[in-house]
């Protein structure tokens, strides 16, 4: 540690750390697609471009100027209908890292020295043909801890999700890995093998911990991903990718806290100067901003985002990190000021209950996640300003989307004693779940807050187990969210058919059955 912040007293004494320079540069249509300037390439004007805080906006010739000191990535923000190169791994080629000196000496190397600022920082665009109607995949938590683990997030997820037609890129909300920074480019070569542009969020593992002051947790992160804030444009949606993660803890010095510094906070500001009023804008960060008004999340930095919100009546968040999968919705009791709650969609998790669970056919750990989620993946879609959106569970056809739980053969004489259970997965606490009975009438069904009965009844194979189980146990249940319950009448013998109906928060219908046969 004092090694650390002995290099940077140097750097200071030497007048190199606070030392402001100017950067300049063009940001020009890449016609022949060879990543460099050619004569007749001309400029983009119009397009905005960051140094992490300030943003400015290149002129009719496509040439920006920004102040740059010791530590800064400048970055562009892709306007709608242009693309980025991508490296090797499908990563957009959209910053330029300006660290003289490097990242200080950490456990987990950052930037090499990159030495003198160019004469002039170019980025290159190129036309594309890029719809108003286009979906996005969404990942929650991949937090591959080992090697191993990075094989089942491979195979039992990139394998499946890359057959897939139709997204134009995609996104994980952080904790790529799970605390070992040497697994960053095992994960980016793994998650690249979607064959799309891919965003990275930074989670709370995965910070370089040897630090003391937050703006250094990002180092490692840097390194492989770019920036740890920025922005992009896709049809009519503006897309905010945030660093919530405020470590050490800006209280306790101890762990973490969801938050934002004020110079996040700012580059927000400056970012949505330049952003109409009728966008779709989606924030995307780790840590949920947290509606029970806890100190997880730090109040004063959500209201400031919210106040920078104020203006536009088409917003949505995204988060992960609880490894369970609910909606959250933002009032004026959370100084939320739309004429709409804000909506933030906490997705479920590639890793599920963290590589947990038995092992299934594949040998691959089943992981469902505490509230009786199964692992998987969301489909964002955005149409124009408006969005809706689909969780897929690995393994599942698109259709099954209401886990049912409840009993295949029932006594006539103890029917009424015995209930059924829909787990509906991306349901929200409003939304009216029905049920009937063969041709009966439809009736709604009593939605509960407890645990999962499946989960807790794979629980319990590990508990209660009289021999040793393969994989590791699964955590302890969570209530859910998303959970109906309904108390059987009495039946007749013979076989029944349950069908559980819920309309989601978009009005889509989506339906279960289950058998049920009744014997003397």
């Amino acid at each position: 540690m004092k090694k650390i912040y002995g290099a940077l007293l140097a750097c200071a004494l030497s007048g190199t750390v606070f030392g402001q320079e100017t950067a300049k540069g063009i940001v020009f249509v890449d016609a022949n697609g060879n990543g460099v300037r050619d004569r007749k390439e001309i400029g983009l004007a119009g397009v905005s471009v960051s140094n992490g805080m300030d943003v400015v906006q290149t002129d009719k010739d496509g040439r920006y100027t920004l102040p740059v000191k010791n530590d800064n990535i400048l970055f562009v923000v892709k306007p709608s209908g242009y693309a980025f190169a991508v490296d090797a791994d499908n990563h957009p080629k959209f910053y330029y890292i300006h660290k003289p000196q490097g990242s200080p000496q950490l456990k987990y190397a950052g930037v090499a020295p990159t030495g003198q600022l160019p004469k002039s920082v170019d980025f290159a665009l190129r036309k594309v043909s890029e719809p108003m109607q286009f979906s996005a995949f969404v990942f929650g938590d991949p937090q591959a801890y080992t090697a191993e683990e990075m094989e089942f997030f491979r195979r039992g997820v990139i394998d499946e999700a890359k057959q897939r037609k139709g997204p134009l890129f995609g996104i994980s909300l952080g904790d790529l890995v799970g605390n070992d920074l040497s697994l960053h480019p095992s994960y980016k070569q793994t998650v690249g093998q979607m064959g799309l542009p891919w965003h990275n969020v930074i989670g709370n593992h995965d910070l370089n911990f040897d630090v003391e002051q937050d703006s250094l947790s990002d180092e490692g992160f840097e390194k492989m991903f770019g920036p740890a804030n920025y922005a992009f444009n896709v049809g009519n949606a503006h897309f905010i990718v945030l660093d919530d993660v405020l470590y050490p803890h800006p209280t306790t010095g101890k762990g973490y806290q969801g938050g934002f510094r004020k110079d996040q906070l700012d580059f927000i500001a400056n970012n949505l100067r330049f952003v109409s009023k009728d966008k779709l804008i989606v924030l995307a960060f780790h840590i949920p901003l947290n509606p029970d008004n806890n100190a997880s999340f730090r109040n004063a930095d959500r209201q400031r985002l919210f106040d920078l919100l104020s203006e536009y009546p088409h917003t949505l968040s995204l988060s992960a990190h609880t490894h369970f999968q609910q909606q959250n919705y933002y009032t004026t009791a959370h100084g939320w000021k739309g004429d709409r709650p804000h909506h933030e969609y906490n997705v479920g998790t590639t890793s599920g209950d963290w590589y947990s669970g038995q092992l299934n056919e594949q040998g691959i750990p089943v992981s469902t996640m505490r509230d009786g989620t199964p692992k998987g993946y969301a489909i964002l879609s955005i149409d124009n300003n408006k969005y809706t959106f689909d969780y897929k569970v690995v393994g599942k056809d698109d259709q099954y989307t209401i886990g049912l739980f409840g009993p295949a053969v029932v006594s006539a004489k103890y029917t009424a004693r015995y209930p059924l259970y829909a787990n509906f997965y991306i349901g929200a606490t409003d939304n009216v779940v029905r049920y009937r009975i063969g041709d009966g009438k439809w009736k709604e069904m009593e939605r509960i807050e407890e645990g999962d009965p499946v989960y807790v009844r794979d629980l319990l194979d590990f508990d209660g187990a009289m021999a040793l189980v393969a994989g590791r146990r699964p955590s302890d249940a969570v209530p859910s969210t998303h959970l109906w319950r309904l108390k059987l009448p009495r039946l007749k013998e013979g076989r029944h058919v349950v069908e559980v109906e819920a309309k989601d928060m978009f009005g889509r219908m989506h339906t279960a059955k289950q058998e049920i046969t009744v014997v003397p």
